[in-house]
């Protein structure tokens, strides 16, 4: 039985060497870092900046977001309790951040250009057509580096891969240079494959859900725009066909009684 344990030790005492540092220097995985290879390296801070790239998206599109939220809230509680277009006009720079303002103000320049603000409009499909360019042009501005997010949300994980197969490659080559299959000769290699392959799933995860999250949001907005489209329309042609006068056929029946 003493053979046995002192051959046990004999055998692994390469290995006890090796992994003594580890667990008593410190955070092992800061340990794991600063022994990576130059590739691993690269793949580290390569997801270390796409990370913060992708974090600084998502954050000033939430807080964007939020303000655009509460606007058009505010601006569509000002709209329905107004009765005239040019009070709605003047107050909308009030409320910018709202992609509800510029469909209002592209609608109501072209009403303007059609009646000169009174009466039935010429054409209304033209007001549906500004409507719809208005609501275009505002979800795209929203839109704006959303395609990075996705970008990273999708390339990050094949970043991790890179520096996994790399890692790999590294405790292969240190296995054939040892000669041996100790833990010291295939580490090395495996804590870059280990660390590269976390670090890109770390990045990859909270990008994809902050991209759906925002995506949804965005859909919201779109299809807020397009229902304040038609609101505004049927508010024009109601107030339109409260204004005009009534028809010669009752005009004249009215005047024979």
């Amino acid at each position: 039985m003493a053979c046995c344990h002192a051959l046990a030790l004999f055998f692994f005492q390469d290995d006890a060497t090796a992994v003594a540092p580890a667990t008593t220097g410190g955070s092992a995985l800061l340990e794991m870092v600063h022994n990576s290879g130059p590739v691993a390296f690269a793949v580290l801070i390569t997801l270390l900046l796409a990370s913060v790239f992708s974090w600084t998206i998502m954050l000033s599109k939430w807080s964007s977001f939020r303000r655009a939220q509460a606007q058009s809230t505010r601006f569509i509680r000002a709209f329905r309790k107004s009765g005239r277009l040019s009070e709605i006009a003047a107050l909308s720079d009030q409320f910018k951040p709202s992609p509800l303002v510029p469909v209002f103000m592209e609608i109501n320049d072209e009403y303007q250009r059609q009646t000169g603000g009174r009466g039935m409009p010429r054409n209304p499909v033209a007001l549906e057509r500004a409507a719809q360019i208005a609501s275009s042009e505002a979800l795209t501005n929203m839109e704006q580096r959303m395609t990075w997010l996705a970008t990273i949300a999708a390339v990050a994980p094949f970043i991790g891969l890179l520096g996994t197969v790399m890692g790999i490659i590294d405790a292969f080559h240190g296995l054939g240079t040892a000669g041996a299959a100790t833990l010291r000769a295939v580490a090395p290699g495996i804590s870059e494959a280990l660390i590269t392959t976390a670090a890109g799933l770390v990045v990859a995860i909270p990008a994809v859900v902050g991209y759906n999250q925002l995506t949804a949001r965005l859909r919201e907005f779109g299809a807020r725009m397009d229902d304040f489209g038609r609101e505004f329309l049927n508010l024009i042609e109601n107030a339109a066909m409260a204004s005009a006068p009534p028809p010669v056929e009752e005009e004249t029946y009215r005047r024979s009684r």
